[in-house]
């Protein structure tokens, strides 16, 4: 009879090929003989290489520069710690390489200056080292291998074989892993651009937009100017598309502060989808994180998608709209232990990645298959330079952090005294700009919604769900409603954040769009080829009566209304509203809620609703709204309400009314309710000018009525107002002008089905 042990390593071919792995390289010896003949070849038949003068370890990346006595050439400089040797791989214009070694090591840093290398030159790396995936190790040289600091990247990342840092076919996926793959990836993967930054950004003038004053845009560079009529056909998909004048109008016509762009740094495709024929249009599979996505590109990818984004940034800052990215830094492409092979990997996996108590395997913190090991100073350091490159040399206001409170884990645990937010709170060029955290991961512990210090705003995802609940009619009471219309004192109100530490949305780019929430109870994603299994299942949608498109005329009125509705409490809540690109002129995506492989007409705005009256409409509605909100400061408030006056001979600041006209008691709280009365003071407003004058305004009456059937108010009588005028009412279609109706206080008010009502105090 076998031992105990030997029984575990029969039934466990993983841990058998851990025990021996000498049979497992056995195997692989008789399978890769070609290829390490083929890299032997290759090898021999290079280019020899030009001279390398011993350069500087400083700025990482390629450089172009004036080199010892006048020469002009570039620097190039890579961390890799644990690395025996690296090669600097040239390329020309047919693609053949020169190698370089790199012979200069400096505080783990190998570098050399290359007289002659222009802005233009192609290149990578080839890193050398133990193959030893058992601990972690994974330097395999035949991979050639994405300078983490390009500035701009020439190539689309496919997924053939050769880019495997294993033989990714090999038959026992179980130890696939650990069976090196020789082959040559050259001939495969895109290459780094040197790119010759001379962009001073002198005539650059930044919005530089208050928090509470921001309203935010949130587009895809692709999906927003793809199918835009007025883009030329050429300039429609990339950053040239976004800069046209068509496209800046619609967002200056709307009132928008800021567009925050989903992920334009180099990204790659995920083997699932490209095996699908589809792939990834998000862009949250980041592998460059200086280099714009070059495919957004219309002037060209050899360094030329750098000054084509920076002229986009100028004309949107020249239109005085911030520009805001949504960055990955949280994980790369090249995913879990069966991943690729493209850059961080082959550099030095241990010293780039999280690893677990086993190293051959990932801590996965983010669903992606691999986590960033932020506490590395060498990661740090990436992600900071990263971050103030796009700042200092391309212009950007700001980033949205996806999967933040994966940046935010020292060692496991989530740490709000981490170091890399102990970074950018101290440094000087990152603490100035805009800070959004999407302040959740996928790990024990992830969901931290109100926890970021200072300096950093939030997505806010109570506030989505409490609004979606209660125009849908599933709010149990209307306490959670109320923090979340007045900025959510609640979770923010701490350590001196302000109202505007919550960014305040009802639909992102992940999930239904405002149309398909009022359309769709459950996803259609079966386009994405995964068995509808994809994406979430929490839509706290409401379709109305059909499940989707549908012909009946009352029923697509009603869900215009909703729409109305739901957008109207978004621009008049408190805290910083999110629009997402579309959703202001009904944007659909057929129902489904994780649109992120559909580079098609699903994940395209469609400009062509413009022509329909009723999206018109909605699209007016929405400016309408914005332009009530920049008029007036009492809807974007710099300070949490208190409840109390003021001013001596000022009212509350902030006063909930119920139905009778009487102010809400502890217990109307705590009951079911269809509608609730919010009174705005505007002779109550915390804080001064710029001259250092009070801050005064009209106040204001938002009647909000989730009901099926209209329902009496009683407007509030003295002190609160004499008199009230009917600004807005969202059961009308056509809100062109002001409805203009004056009402005296004590009025009972018939409100309508499902609407918000927004009246002005006039005496």
């Amino acid at each position: 009879m076998s031992s105990a042990a030997e029984q575990e390593a029969v039934q466990d071919p993983e841990r058998e090929a851990v025990q021996d792995p000498g049979a497992v390289a056995a195997v692989r010896a008789e399978i890769v003989e070609v290829q390490r003949t083929e890299y032997a070849e290759a090898v021999r038949a290079a280019a020899p290489a030009p001279a390398v003068w011993p350069g500087a370890p400083m700025p990482l990346g390629a450089r172009f520069r004036v080199g010892p006595d006048g020469v002009a050439g570039t620097n190039f400089a890579l961390w890799a710690g644990g690395a025996e040797a690296v090669e600097l791989c040239l390329f020309d214009e047919r693609g053949v390489e020169t190698r370089c070694p790199l012979t200069e090591l400096t505080h783990e840093i190998w570098h050399g200056f290359v007289p002659g290398v222009r802005p233009g030159q192609r290149y990578g790396y080839r890193v050398h080292g133990r193959w030893d995936p058992w601990t972690g190790a994974r330097w395999n040289a035949a991979k050639l291998l994405l300078d983490p600091y390009a500035r701009a990247v020439d190539g689309t990342f496919g997924l053939p074989p050769e880019v495997y840092g294993h033989v990714r076919d090999w038959p026992d996926q179980h130890v696939a892993d650990t069976v090196r793959d020789d082959r040559d990836s050259a001939p495969y993967v895109p290459k780094g651009v040197v790119v010759h930054d001379d962009d001073d950004w002198v005539e650059d003038r930044r919005p530089k937009t208050p928090w509470a004053d921001s309203v935010i845009y949130e587009l895809h560079v692709r999906g927003f100017t793809k199918r835009h009529p007025d883009i030329p056909p050429e300039l429609r998909g990339t950053y040239a598309g976004l800069a046209h004048p068509a496209a800046i109008e619609h967002l200056t016509r709307l009132g928008v502060t800021a567009v925050e762009l989903l992920p334009v740094h180099q990204f790659a495709h995920e083997d699932h989808l490209l095996r699908r024929g589809l792939h990834n249009h998000w862009g949250y599979n980041s592998i460059g994180y200086f280099a714009p996505h070059a495919d957004y590109s219309a002037s060209g990818t050899a360094g030329q998608q750098v000054g084509e984004f920076k002229r986009m940034v100028r004309a949107l800052h020249d239109a005085g709209i911030e520009v805001i990215l949504d960055v990955v830094y949280n994980h790369t492409a090249e995913a879990g232990e069966l991943g690729p092979m493209l850059s961080l990997r082959g550099i030095d996996n241990r010293g780039y990645y999280r690893l677990e108590g086993d190293p051959r395997r990932y801590a996965d913190y983010t669903g992606c298959g691999n986590t960033l090991h932020v506490v590395q100073p060498q990661v740090l350091r990436l992600i900071t330079d990263s971050l103030r490159y796009w700042v200092t040399e391309m212009g950007v206001d700001g980033f949205r952090f996806d999967l933040a409170a994966a940046l935010a884990r020292s060692m496991h645990d989530v740490d709000m005294l981490s170091p890399f937010l102990a970074v950018i709170a101290q440094d000087p060029v990152l603490r100035r700009v805009k800070l959004i955290a999407e302040p959740w991961d996928v790990g024990n512990g992830g969901y931290q919604v109100g926890a970021f210090p200072p300096l950093w705003t939030e997505w806010n995802d109570r506030y989505r769900d409490a609004v979606r609940d209660f125009w849908r009619g599933a709010l149990p009471d209307v306490r959670d409603l109320g923090y979340r219309l007045t900025g959510s004192s609640d979770l923010y109100a701490w350590g001196g954040r302000r109202p505007y530490a919550s960014v305040n949305f009802v639909t992102a780019h992940d999930g239904f769009t405002l149309r398909d929430l009022v359309s769709y109870e459950h996803k259609h994603n079966e386009e994405n080829g995964e068995g509808n299994r994809d994406g979430t299942n929490d839509n706290r949608a409401w379709n109305c009566g059909v499940e989707g498109e549908s012909d009946d005329p009352e029923i697509n009125r009603l869900r215009r209304r909703q729409l109305r509705n739901l957008l109207t409490t978004l621009l008049l809540s408190t805290g910083v509203p999110m629009l997402v690109a579309g959703d202001e002129m009904g944007r659909t995506q057929g129902g489904n809620n994780n649109a992120y492989c559909q580079d098609n007409e699903t994940g395209w705005v469609d400009w062509s609703l413009l022509d329909q009256p009723q999206w018109r409409e909605l699209t007016a509605l929405t400016a309408r709204v914005l332009t009530l909100r920049r008029t007036h400061p009492v809807l974007r408030r710099r300070a949490f309400f208190s409840g109390r006056a003021q001013a001596p001979d000022g009212l509350r600041d902030l006063a909930w009314f119920a139905r009778d006209g009487r102010e809400m008691t502890e217990g109307d709280w705590y009951a079911p309710a269809a509608t609730l009365g919010l009174y705005l003071s505007g002779r109550d407003i915390p804080g001064r000018d710029a001259r250092g004058e009070p801050v005064t305004d009209d106040s204001f009456l938002a009647v909000l009525h989730a009901g099926a059937e209209p329902t009496s108010f009683v407007l509030p009588g003295a002190p609160w107002g004499g008199a009230y005028e009917l600004v807005l009412d969202t059961s009308r279609e056509e809100q062109a002008e002001p409805p203009g109706t004056l009402l005296d206080g004590g009025t009972e008010l018939t409100v309508p089905a499902r609407s918000v009502l927004l009246l002005r105090v006039v005496e």
